[in-house]
């Protein structure tokens, strides 16, 4: 929330200040101007001694984040949504300033919270689309979980390197062929997950980076290109399991290459099928998910986050109440482009391999794995009761 500055009468506030002061703050500014201390402001407000000392102590840490810190020659405001990151002052030999260097960076939670609010502007102009008619015959105790992960649409693979090619055209082609191949081979469940379960996209913005490390990215046409791909794969995905099951559970989970993407494809695909109550696009702000089928709890995690080995606890800490009601889980995540599935106390993790090609990246630091999808099904007492395994080279034939 952006906190608007307040008028201030007294002479003796810093006015600089009092623009970043919640309500309470700037009462306490106030009284302590008038009473001369914090303490004495404290008494007169009838709080506890520390409380206006302390609050005030917060709204000038929040002040300096921001380049206002006039005891320390700080009076140069940072725009939003960036942050001081660090200054350099220079000094002449009579003590005055003479030159300063300010550095900034982008303050990441005011950077989503400003995504959030241009995607709710956005979504406002999206047509939702038009229900379609729900298949009838259905078994009601299973659920399939489609699972695609890695999908880095956008990057750009070269065989002689990776030993196959991955570009946008490439990309839009496998994992809508594979994800076709998965429904039509799976039971007739009168339920599905379609699990996006994170880096759907290589990059998150117009810089092909990566959004933490700012590490340089092999990256295919323009990031307006990469999400009208994005896009137009997973409306297709979804179209294909509406077509094939009653209800359709929809995750857009966050990926380290796509944190703030993961934020505007829930909203997005949210006012997309607003209109279609079958499709239902799980909502939560935390990159960790759940599904409850019957006596099964189905979680997910990119797993950039937390290793495989912690998911088990942290998931029956997050959703006690899931675990408690449940006999059968299963954690699912990704991250790591290979394959592994291990038992854990009370939980099985699986995790996911990719069909996408190796990048430059992979391919120097000698990271190999079979490209592959699995979709899994689950009895809604007995667990995992089957699976399907589609690869790249399945649909070239």
């Amino acid at each position: 929330m952006t906190l608007k500055f307040v008028p201030v009468d007294t002479p003796e506030i810093d006015e600089g200040l009092a623009r970043y002061a919640t309500p309470v703050q700037l009462r306490y500014l106030q009284a302590v101007a008038k009473h001369g201390s914090g303490r004495k402001a404290a008494a007169a407000l009838g709080v506890a001694n520390n409380a206006v000392n302390e609050a005030i102590a917060r709204l000038k840490a929040k002040a300096a984040a921001q380049g206002w810190a006039p005891e320390y020659d700080l009076k140069h405001r940072v725009p939003e949504p960036f942050v001081a990151k660090g200054h350099s002052t220079l000094y002449g030999a009579d003590g005055e300033v003479k030159l300063q260097w300010v550095k900034t960076k982008i303050d990441d939670d005011r950077r989503l919270e400003l995504i959030r609010e241009a995607v709710a502007a956005l979504v406002e102009d999206v047509r939702p689309a038009e229900p379609m008619p729900a298949p009838t015959q259905t078994a009601d105790h299973l659920c399939n979980l489609y699972t695609l992960t890695d999908a880095h649409v956008g990057m750009l693979a070269w065989r002689k390197e990776g030993g196959a090619d991955w570009d946008l055209t490439i990309a839009e082609e496998t994992l809508t062929r594979c994800f076709a191949q998965m429904v039509q081979s799976a039971p007739d469940a009168t339920t599905c997950v379609v699990n996006q379960l994170g880096d759907w996209l290589h990059s998150d913005g117009l810089l092909p980076v990566t959004p933490t490390s700012g590490h340089v990215l092999d990256q295919d046409g323009r990031f307006s290109k990469m999400v009208g791909a994005a896009i137009r794969i997973l409306r297709r995905v979804i179209d294909m399991a509406l077509s094939k099951h009653q209800t359709v559970f929809v995750v857009m989970a966050e990926g380290n290459h796509d944190l703030a993407s993961s934020v505007w494809l829930r909203m997005m695909f949210s006012a997309l099928y607003e209109n279609e109550p079958r499709v239902k696009v799980v909502d939560s702000e935390l990159p960790y998910y759940v599904h409850k089928h019957g006596d099964v709890m189905l979680a997910f995690h990119h797993g950039h986050l937390k290793k495989n080995a912690d998911l088990p606890l942290l998931f029956a800490a997050q959703y006690p109440r899931i675990w408690g009601a449940t006999s059968k889980r299963y954690a699912h995540t990704g991250h790591r482009h290979h394959e592994e599935v291990k038992e854990h106390s009370g939980m099985k993790v699986v995790q996911h391999s990719t069909l996408a090609a190796r990048d430059a990246y992979a391919a120097r630091g000698g990271w190999m794995s079979e490209r592959q999808a699995t979709a899994y099904t689950y009895h809604a007492r007995w667990g995992q009761v089957g699976s399907v395994t589609v690869t790249p080279e399945m649909i070239a034939l």
